[in-house]
């Protein structure tokens, strides 16, 4: 991804003329009357908290990354995309060049309220899990496995969906309480077999796809794959080159955002100051360079 746009945008608002039905962190969700109109901004988030400025890149990135993930992963699993065609819009967008790669124009499926999480390897909170237990979400692994080990065989790890505050991690027989076992074994499944293909996929650009999660809807009783999938928002990226066990490996994202925060006294309970110039500018870095060796190889 060129160096075309600098323009950073916090909210998508004065661009569209669709009602909005909602603000997430990063989406907003627009309603077209048979479709959505999801935005893609560049706000950005850490700690259950949205930071200031707003990162150049990040929106045309996530949603450019989704698009093309979509398209990749079509054969595999139906997806809520309609197009990406910002000339379809109208007047519904009244600056096409700030929307262009902003946007996705989905059908409306009923969301499935579980965050299908898949975990390659052991880090992050899995890791934490497993120190504690010998377990994560319940599944046994092999005694003695290190941090940031690769597991024997991906792992399916299911979240509760929450709008406010942390998802919960669940197991699967807790999922198939809450969404019936039919529907659990077939979203595990399809699950995997996205990670894998996607997991595939990067070890040819010499990334490692660690960890990452996909939530689902349903239209007429099909399962559609729907929000975004494999971005560095909703995926563990790892550079091959960095990969080692027992370390704290600098993931593909916004760590240097995580990092410059965890180094300040900031409380997690009040306001964050706005970010200093420079980790805004290598965080936009850091979410580019991912979409250019994974699309541009």
């Amino acid at each position: 991804m060129g160096e075309k746009e600098a323009i950073a945008i916090s909210s998508a608002q004065s661009y569209v003329t669709a009602p909005l039905l909602y603000k997430g962190k990063v989406r907003e969700l627009y309603d077209l009357g048979e479709h959505y109109l999801i935005a893609v901004t560049d706000r950005i988030s850490a700690f259950d908290w949205v930071l200031s400025p707003a990162v150049p890149y990040k929106g045309s990135v996530l949603n450019s990354l989704s698009r093309f993930w979509f398209e990749q992963t079509a054969s595999i699993q139906p997806n809520h995309v309609v197009h990406t065609d910002v000339e379809q819009l109208g007047d519904i967008v009244t600056d096409r060049d700030i929307m262009k790669d902003r946007f996705m124009v989905t059908k409306k499926a009923e969301r499935i309220d579980i965050e299908c999480v898949v975990r390659g390897y052991i880090t992050g909170g899995g890791w934490r899990q497993y120190q504690q237990t010998g377990e994560v979400n319940g599944h046994k692994l092999p005694a003695g496995m290190r941090k940031n080990e690769k597991c024997p065989q991906p792992i399916f790890t299911p979240a509760a969906k929450n709008d406010v505050g942390h998802d919960e991690d669940i197991s699967i027989e807790r999922m198939k309480e809450l969404v019936g076992a039919e529907l659990t074994e077939q979203l595990q499944e399809k699950s995997i077999r996205l990670y894998e293909f996607a997991h595939a996929f990067c070890a040819e650009r010499g990334i490692i796809l660690a960890d990452t999660k996909f939530e689902f809807g349903l239209i007429d009783g099909e399962i559609i794959l729907i929000d975004e999938i494999f971005t560095p928002d909703s995926s563990r990226f790892w550079d091959q080159n960095k990969y080692e066990l027992d370390i704290e490996i600098d993931s593909m994202d916004k760590e240097p955002v995580r990092t410059y925060l965890a180094g300040t006294s900031w409380d997690k309970n009040s306001e964050p100051d706005p970010l200093p110039q420079q980790v805004v500018e290598e965080t936009s870095r850091r979410y580019r360079d991912i979409y250019n060796r994974l699309v541009q190889g």
